[in-house]
């Protein structure tokens, strides 16, 4: 599937989320700006069906995997302000769970969230590459 062209008002969106999770540093703020950044994909539904799309470039840097990846952060912060009581499953709660304890600043090296920041950083850089129409990356040096 081509990459759509970004529409000067998408890229600018696309670009300021993005930059918000380059420039954040470790911590539950790192969390809520890759939330944010997901948001805007989602709620724009081509850019998100790009990112799922079994194109062989998407096969080929693993896109709809760590797309995905970062939905679950995504869909963790929305668990979290939920407070309807429905039964979110295993797996939701267990990503809850993780996030509540970044955001009560006891994050440590088992949880998993905690332990994947520069990876999800990364994962963040790839989908921006690959949403960009220049597939331009921007470093993304620990903060």
């Amino acid at each position: 599937m081509p990459l759509m062209k970004l529409l000067p008002k998408e890229k600018i969106g696309l670009e300021k989320k993005f930059k918000k999770v380059v420039k954040t540093p470790a911590g539950f703020d790192f969390y809520v700006a890759i939330h944010d950044f997901i948001g805007y994909i989602e709620s724009n539904q081509p850019l998100a069906k790009t990112l799922l799309s079994s194109s062989k470039p998407n096969r080929e840097l693993k896109i709809p995997d760590k797309y995905n990846n970062l939905k679950r952060i995504h869909q963790g912060l929305e668990d979290a302000k939920d407070k309807s009581g429905n039964d979110l499953g295993h797996a939701r709660y267990a990503v809850l769970i993780e996030l509540n304890r970044i955001k009560n600043k006891e994050a440590s090296e088992s949880n998993s969230f905690w332990k994947k920041r520069e990876l999800f950083r990364k994962f963040t850089n790839d989908i921006y590459a690959r949403l960009s129409d220049d597939g331009s990356k921007i470093e993304t040096a620990a903060v």
